[in-house]
């Protein structure tokens, strides 16, 4: 434990705070203040003296390494190392890669950025005891996009990452990594994070099944955040099965992340062979079509449907309009969230009662004195997100908040009548990594173009998966299945129907 001893105010000090908060004194009132305030600093000692209240770290474990050349071709890796969970449960015998976003104690984390560099954790997320608990093996940590603000895979700070399927192409992101190793089979299963769709965007691009479960429903405790109303973590991996078996062992309430409304783990490998006959599955005309869209993923995506329907389901098409604006409600929660909860609040921001990790809060701070060394994708959300603050007092924050119980209203009243939504995962297929010196309009453009019908479904809470469901000019399409609030079961039901049924992998426009 560092005592760190907090000080008093000088005068000069004092006087400087009251201007930040646009409050004059005269010397005698500043005086009167400064006296009043000692006590209050006895209690920060107080506290300062104190041990701070972390979960106990039980798996012994190495730093690892970070891995080069023809060991990490794809700039996947971000560290190796092992570390052995229990010797039976679920996932014995499952090697698992963490998104580098998420607490490993005693290895490092850097979460894509440069800042974050040197930092090693002094706990472990819930999601790490519960895998280690369950017999897992941690294979390491896998590069992520530079604090997660990226749907490519072209702004870590580490390097770009590679499509498992092309080189040069993107993985997606910002669970890059984490997609491309399992889609490379060097592990069984990843986690990864999905705030705008970083689970599904890179599964969708890489071939793999990925889970945004209900928000909530997977504990958040113990890795770095964006904005606490959208953060996600859960499962991506090669198989259905394999996803569900993952999600059983990381869902449910941890006592710790204030975050989980409700909402008990279930056996959801239990679905897996019942089929899609009897499902009603509806078909969202505005998820298809987009500026960016291309052809052959539209194409592939109705095919699929047209599959389900061959297998028993009822499969219709519906019109929900407001989910074109769903990505115009999330763009203020994510970049008003993100610049004052993960960047101002130095990650953990205030008013919730979850677990604080305040090394990774203090490491973090340093940001301020370094954020030129950010990728331009947070560059740009950050300038838009202290501008609406600054400007707007965050007006528009709160309104997109209000108007969020209206995105949802508006896919609750179809799901009130079907048991899923369909539509694309992402609209095209991978696109190139943008050259290290690339235009700013082509960065962001490669960042953020793949958003439209992932990114409402993180404001709105409800659970969506991507399955692929063919090939484009040999690159993977993603399918998103969307349910109802908790029902993740159904649609690992309808997931397994269409693996069982069609070898996506022979698939192809």
């Amino acid at each position: 434990m560092t005592l760190r001893t907090v000080k008093a105010p000088t005068t000069n000090q004092l006087r400087e705070v009251a201007a930040e908060l646009g409050m004059t004194f005269t010397d005698e009132d500043l005086a009167a203040h400064l006296a009043a305030l000692q006590s209050g600093v006895g209690a920060y000692n107080l506290i300062d003296r104190m041990t701070d209240e972390l979960p106990v770290v039980t798996y012994p474990r190495t730093p690892g390494y970070r891995p080069s050349g023809e060991e990490n071709k794809r700039g996947a890796w971000y560290v190796k190392t092992t570390v052995k969970g229990a010797p039976s449960g679920k996932l014995k015998g499952k090697k698992v890669v963490l998104k580098d976003n998420i607490c490993l104690a005693g290895v490092p984390l850097m979460n894509g950025a440069s800042t974050m560099e040197g930092y090693v954790p002094n706990v472990d997320a819930t999601v790490v005891t519960r895998i280690l608990d369950a017999g897992g093996t941690i294979a390491g940590k896998a590069v992520c996009e530079y604090f997660c603000f990226s749907g490519g895979s072209h702004t870590s700070a580490s390097g770009p990452v590679h499509n498992a399927h092309r080189m040069g192409y993107s993985a997606g992101g910002s669970s890059s990594g984490s997609a491309t190793l399992v889609a490379l089979g060097e592990v069984d299963m990843a986690l990864g994070g999905d705030q705008g769709g970083s689970i599904r965007m890179p599964s969708a691009n890489s071939g793999t099944y990925g889970m945004k479960a209900t928000h909530g429903l997977v504990p958040y405790t113990g890795i770095m955040p964006i904005e606490s109303t959208i953060d996600h973590t859960g499962p991506i991996t090669a198989t259905v099965e394999d996803n569900a078996l993952l999600l059983e062992v990381l869902a449910g309430p941890d006592g710790l992340d204030p975050r989980q409304y409700g909402g008990l783990p279930q056996e959801y490998r239990a679905a897996l062979g019942k089929g899609a006959k009897g499902l009603r599955i509806a078909v969202v005309k505005e998820g298809f079509g987009h500026p960016q869209s291309e052809a052959k993923v539209d194409a592939l995506v109705h095919a699929a449907a047209e599959k389900f329907m061959s297998l028993g389901a009822t499969v219709e098409t519906v019109s929900i309009p407001m989910h074109l604006a769903g990505p115009a409600i999330w763009l203020p929660v994510a970049a008003e969230g993100a610049t004052v909860q993960m960047m101002h609040g130095n990650g953990f921001g205030f008013n919730w009662q979850g677990l604080y990790v305040t090394s990774m809060l203090d490491f973090h701070s340093n940001w301020k004195t370094r954020a030129d060394e950010f990728s331009d994708s947070l560059k740009n959300t950050m300038l838009l997100g202290q501008y609406m603050t600054k400007h707007y007092r965050g007006h528009y924050y709160a309104k997109a908040q209000n108007l969020v119980r209206r995105l949802r209203a508006a896919y609750d009243s179809v799901l009130s009548s079907y048991d899923l939504l369909l539509m694309p995962t992402v609209p095209m297929t991978a696109t190139p990594i943008p050259d290290e010196n690339a235009p700013i309009a082509e960065i962001l453009q490669r960042a953020f173009e793949m958003l439209p019908n992932t990114s409402p479904f993180d404001c709105t809470h409800h659970p969506a998966m991507s399955i692929p469901c063919g090939f484009a000019d040999g690159l993977p399409v993603g399918l998103q299945l969307i349910g109802k609030m908790y029902e993740e079961t159904t649609i690992y039901r309808a997931a397994a129907a269409f693996e069982n049924a069609e070898n996506w992998k022979k698939i192809s426009a």
